[in-house]
């Protein structure tokens, strides 16, 4: 059944990435993940130490490059796998593991711009946080988007400082806006990345969460499901003091409940996360990524709804 969403071409009922990407450049694209070896300011106690309780040691790059390789190598590598299968594809260098606006500005300006000028590169994205964004980095970002798609992606999960504490995300709401609103004034893309199912926030406040963000009207968002991996600090607190961890039926129906509220030029780059089999705890059903998509997709019918149907009550 063909969708009655404005921005689809075939039975989705929001605006996903990769209908963007094919509308703005024609032909396949794809994100190449890369590990350049940044750190993040609550990892080496700047601001705090051990990192997000849920993040691994691999710095949330846990399908990212090898940080040993040179990131022109790390690209290569995964750009000769896919352009067996799509010969004519190309390509936005993703900056994924760690807080890659944190540490030296020289070498951050250097390695972007490097990567924005690999073969058949049209953009670049670039994982980082709002606290970590000042006038110089906005600035920069600004000149490297002049010529190419260029999006700044800022890991917000939650607007609740007290879910933020709890997670030792190590910045507030606050510090994510004054960075949010430094790219937002030059006109840069943002993408923000929530988690839903932060320990003990309840449904209201993730879709607090979401109506918050979708009043910022950014370019594209990410919505995550919590993973609970191996050898976290989030593992020991999901064994000491468990918390409520979605079921898929669950997800579902809040995925489709933020969707609705979101506007629907706004493009969703995610609505599930992936997890290695590995070292995941739970939930497992996540690990079947089609049937997630495909439960949110049967969802959205069985109601009749679309990305944005209810996004007036924001107004």
């Amino acid at each position: 059944m063909k969708s009655p969403f404005i921005y689809s071409d075939d039975n989705k009922r929001y605006h996903t990435y990769n209908y963007y990407l094919r509308h703005r450049f024609s032909q396949k694209v794809f994100k190449v993940s890369l590990d350049a070896g940044f750190s993040c300011p609550n990892r080496d106690g700047s601001k705090g130490v051990g990192g997000c309780i849920y993040c691994s040691d691999k710095r949330s790059g846990d399908f990212a490059g090898n940080s040993c390789d040179d990131i022109e190598v790390q690209f290569n590598k995964v750009k000769e796998v896919l352009h067996k299968k799509w010969s004519d594809a190309v390509y936005i260098p993703y900056f994924q593991a760690g807080t890659n606006t944190y540490g030296d500005f020289s070498r951050q300006k250097e390695l972007f711009e490097r990567a924005l000028n690999f073969k058949n590169a049209v953009g670049l994205s670039v994982a980082t946080r709002g606290d970590c964004i000042d006038e110089r980095t906005a600035d920069l970002f600004y000149e490297l988007s002049k010529d190419k798609y260029v999006t700044i992606e800022l890991g917000l999960q939650t607007i609740h400082d007290s879910t933020a504490k709890l997670i030792n995300r190590c910045h507030s709401y606050e510090d994510f806006l004054k960075g949010y609103n430094l790219l937002k004034e030059r006109g840069i893309n943002i993408c923000v990345h929530l988690i839903n199912g932060l320990p003990y926030e309840t449904i209201d406040m993730m879709i607090e969460t979401v109506k918050e963000v979708a009043k910022l009207e950014p370019h594209t968002m990410k919505l995550h499901l919590l993973h609970v991996i191996r050898g976290t600090a989030l593992e020991k607190l999901y064994e000491q003091k468990p918390f409520h961890v979605f079921e898929l039926e669950e997800y579902a129906e809040l995925i489709c409940d933020q969707l609705e509220i979101i506007p629907p030029q706004v493009v969703i780059q995610r609505i599930t996360g992936d997890g290695v089999k590995e070292d995941l705890v739970a939930p497992l059903w996540s690990l079947k990524k089609f049937c997630v998509m495909n439960e949110i997709d049967k969802e959205l019918l069985r109601r009749d709804s679309w990305q944005g149907k209810k996004c007036d009550l924001l107004l």
